[in-house]
């Protein structure tokens, strides 16, 4: 029988190598595992002799400790994997996660931005000349102008942004590539960061937004408080403000002007349609809201 460190070991970096999982996924899938073996242990089980009860227990406890229905989800589905994969492997003759039905999840609408605040955001953004106010611009600009994920974003490379690319090639999740369009005024902001950046200390980095840090290029925790401060700046509510939001923004402004659903789905680089499917529901929303509060009907109900 194999020590379920072993197993859990060798299920991420199957993981890693068949599927192309990215390091912050295997991280997230690592805890998620580590938690779920330490329930196991105390009721002296591994996953290699687990059951369908002490699955649904574990799970329910989850939910007893107030985690969102979400977070439990994902974990289950974590748990699904590394039992499909025991079965596979015939380390198992069984899969007792199989018939774990997952925790109903509330349809949440993505917080967003008008296009009024993102201008606002961008304007702040291009406050000062220096060579940090550039890179800030340019890492608003590209952002909005792709709808990049942010991980994708810092760790772009200054060979993608050279030679004013009318594209930029991406390599999302899962290792798949898509192509980024960059608008007029994101290539200007490259270009005069690109000026500043190659004659800073930097000019050696591989990457477009380099740091000092482990990773050689800007954090995502980093960016995101560059995000909060900059809504403060352009006085917005930074707690409602993140660079996912920038994201969701970019798509939903983009819907919201005629783009095709699968256009959207191509550029964010979703492999679902129905991941994509989620700014519809956000369209709707405003279009509720813009009929409840500038129809002559309403307006004039309100009035009384």
């Amino acid at each position: 029988m194999k020590h379920s460190d072993d197993i859990i070991g060798t299920f991420l970096s199957s993981m890693a190598a068949e599927r192309g999982a990215a390091v912050n996924t295997l991280d997230a899938y690592r805890r998620d595992l580590v938690g779920y073996e330490t329930f196991l242990k105390m009721h002296f089980l591994t996953p290699c002799n687990s059951a369908r009860e002490n699955i649904e227990t574990y799970i329910a406890g989850l939910a007893a400790q107030n985690l969102a229905p979400a977070t439990r989800a994902r974990k289950l589905s974590v748990i699904k994997q590394l039992h499909a994969f025991m079965y596979a492997e015939e380390w198992r003759g069984d899969n007792p996660a199989a018939p774990v039905r997952a925790p109903s999840i509330p349809r949440k609408l993505p917080k967003t931005l008008t296009t009024d605040d993102v201008s606002r955001l961008i304007n702040a953004a291009h406050e000062g000349d220096d060579a940090a106010s550039l890179r800030r611009a340019c890492l608003i600009e590209v952002l909005y102008a792709t709808g990049l994920r942010v991980s994708e974003l810092v760790s772009l490379t200054a060979a993608q942004m050279r030679r004013q690319p009318q594209m930029i090639r991406v390599k999302g999740k899962g290792d798949k590539e898509r192509l980024a369009p960059l608008s007029d005024r994101a290539r200007l902001a490259i270009e005069k960061y690109l000026i500043a950046r190659d004659a800073s200390k930097h000019k050696d980095s591989r990457f477009m937004f380099p740091s000092r840090g482990k990773s050689g290029h800007l954090t995502r925790e980093r960016f995101y408080q560059m995000i909060r401060d900059l809504a403060v700046k352009a006085g917005l509510d930074p707690a409602g403000i993140s660079p996912h939001t920038l994201r969701h923004a970019f798509a939903t402004h983009m819907l919201a002007n005629g783009a095709d659903l699968r256009v959207i789905q191509t550029l964010l680089g979703h492999a679902d349609i129905s991941t994509t499917e989620i700014y519809t529901h956000v369209l709707d929303e405003n279009l509720r809201e813009l009929v409840l509060n500038k129809h002559p009907l309403a307006v004039a109900a309100q009035r009384r």
